[in-house]
């Protein structure tokens, strides 16, 4: 069964032919608006989805002329429903609907974090359920109990920023660009700890399994402040800053997943979503691998993609879903899948 993906939630359009039954990609294809972001420090949502609207059919063509396929080919059509930003959703939905019913083919509403959930599956089809899950991103910061590819429990959540969002506004704060999180561990990397920087790891202690990292955020904000009244913000400082802070967030969730496999009795661990790219903190878990047994995706594979959604459809396919809404959901409860 050959599944066509669209990716369009926030900034990055994706499309991709994946094949259910020989669990291979055909081909796949992704355009990243970030340098376009960048001039404003963080997405525009109605920039992001006038540029979906431009990129998608052309993505689509090149997909299937790489593939080697005609349209008549694809039995299904994935989309991202939700959450994500309205505007670049709307966008996704209409062409995928449009779409399935000029191929007169099933089309499949995708839960965005539910698809980053189900990626380690893809390239390690031998993990059982159920299994831990911490699931990171710009948007979300959880820690899931996957019981099925329709069953989830959120036992830890954030309660304020997402990981994500504290990286790429810590970057705002010390001027490193959108988006942050890839430019915090690189600078990260050029730290020589000339300033005995310190900061807080909120909530890493509490008997629960939330997160909060506003309070990180605003100590980088306070330091940042300090160091600039004083004329004292070198390229030194900021990269021991983001090395601080890089790992104090990473502290943090590194603490609550091992403690969620521990509450949960359970010895597999899986980490998703974009910030699961960042080195550092797979390194880290890393070293607990005697403990729990580990599962990520490959890095291009962490951050927005259309296979993602395609390898997803394909599983509410096979376990059939019946649930294949066409409207769009910014605010979506994993918990809500069915």
């Amino acid at each position: 069964m050959k599944i066509l993906g669209i990716e369009t939630s926030c900034d990055e359009t994706g499309i991709a032919l994946y094949d259910g039954k020989a669990n291979r990609i055909l081909f796949e294809a992704l355009y990243s608006q970030a340098e376009k972001h960048n001039l404003y420090g963080g997405v525009v949502p109605e920039l992001a989805a006038r540029d979906h609207i431009n990129r998608l059919l052309p993505l689509l063509k090149n997909t299937m002329k790489e593939s080697c396929l005609e349209m008549r080919e694809i039995d299904a059509i994935a989309f991202t429903n939700g959450p994500g930003l309205r505007g670049p959703l709307m966008v996704g939905a209409g062409f995928a609907n449009s779409l399935s019913y000029a191929l007169d083919i099933p089309v499949i509403p995708v839960h965005h974090m539910e698809a980053h959930l189900l990626m380690a599956k893809y390239e390690a089809d031998k993990l059982p359920y159920p299994f831990v899950s911490l699931l990171v991103s710009g948007g979300h910061t959880l820690i899931v109990k996957v019981l099925s590819p329709n069953e989830y429990n959120v036992i830890g959540q954030t309660k304020d920023d997402a990981v994500g969002e504290a990286f790429d506004k810590t970057a705002k704060l010390l001027k490193l660009g959108y988006p942050g999180g890839p430019e915090i561990e690189r600078r990260a990397l050029l730290a020589k700890g000339k300033h005995n920087f310190s900061f807080p790891r909120p909530m890493i202690d509490s008997k629960d399994l939330n997160f909060s990292f506003s309070g990180l955020k605003t100590s980088v904000l306070y330091k940042v402040n300090e160091l600039s009244e004083k004329e004292d913000l070198s390229d030194d400082a900021v990269n021991d800053i983001a090395f601080e802070f890089q790992n104090a967030a990473i502290d943090c969730l590194i603490r609550k997943s091992l403690k969620a496999c521990e509450i949960e009795e359970s010895k597999f661990l899986v980490l998703s979503g974009g910030v699961a790219a960042n080195k550092y903190l797979r390194n880290e878990l890393e070293k607990h691998k005697g403990a729990i047994n580990l599962y990520y995706p490959d890095q291009k594979h962490c951050t927005d993609n259309g296979l993602m959604i395609a390898f997803a459809g394909f599983q509410k396919i096979t376990n059939q879903s019946k649930d294949f809404r066409i409207d769009v959901a910014p605010r979506w409860s994993l918990e809500n899948v069915k």
